[in-house]
């Protein structure tokens, strides 16, 4: 089964997920909040996802965000919609920069760098190999 990762936006979702053995991490799609519970009802008639992560917003010195409370109903969402799945919040300080600097240092054009939807998508990924690498140790 695969896990899928969200870095979650009130405007935008970027996702992600592992291949069904879990090793590598792939960006899936950008989704609007309003359509996140259909889009996964959809995605999950064809496939089968174990656990869900989600990024967890802080500040510097390790407090939550001003955006926490939209992330915190957003996994109220899925542990509602899905009971069976679990959800594990991980740190997302850094994603977005981390997911900027990827984006440049791989020759995406100018243009193509402006797209916020592949900030968030790359932003996920990163969010998922950091979970796939902390569960190695």
């Amino acid at each position: 089964m695969r896990i899928m990762a969200f870095d979650y936006g009130t405007k935008r979702i970027g996702i992600a997920v592992t291949d069904p053995m879990q090793i590598i991490a792939t960006g899936l799609d950008t989704i609007h909040p309003n359509k996140i519970i259909d889009y996964l009802k959809k995605y999950f008639q064809t496939e089968q996802v174990e656990r869900f992560i989600v990024g967890e917003p802080k500040q510097m010195d390790n407090t939550p965000s001003q955006s926490a409370i939209h992330v915190k109903g957003f996994v109220n969402l899925l542990n509602k919609t899905f009971p069976d799945i679990p959800v594990e919040m991980l740190d997302e300080r850094f994603t977005s920069k981390m997911a900027s600097a990827a984006i440049l240092q791989g020759g995406v054009k100018k243009m193509d760098r402006r797209n916020k939807e592949l900030v968030d998508t790359v932003s996920a990924v990163i969010l998922l190999q950091s979970w796939m690498e902390k569960r190695a140790f």
